[in-house]
């Protein structure tokens, strides 16, 4: 058992000197900004990823039920 404290030393000298890059944020406006068109795809993809399998499993709630009971 004394061996254990320099090992946990040595397991904890990487995450304390851990170097976090800075993230790139700027306050400034888009160099092309996104058209109408653009927004509206955009969220009818969104919209389509969630909401299309969630309808699948209501519709199928009750087969699933079924299944699971047998």
């Amino acid at each position: 058992m004394p061996r254990l404290p320099p090992v946990l030393q040595l397991l904890q000298a990487p995450v304390k000197y851990t170097v976090v890059p800075k993230a790139h944020v700027s306050a400034k406006p888009a160099q092309t900004p996104t058209s109408a068109r653009e927004q509206a795809v955009g969220i009818v993809v969104i919209f389509t990823g969630f909401m299309v399998p969630a309808g699948w499993v209501l519709a199928h709630l009750e087969s699933y039920k079924k299944s699971s009971t047998a």
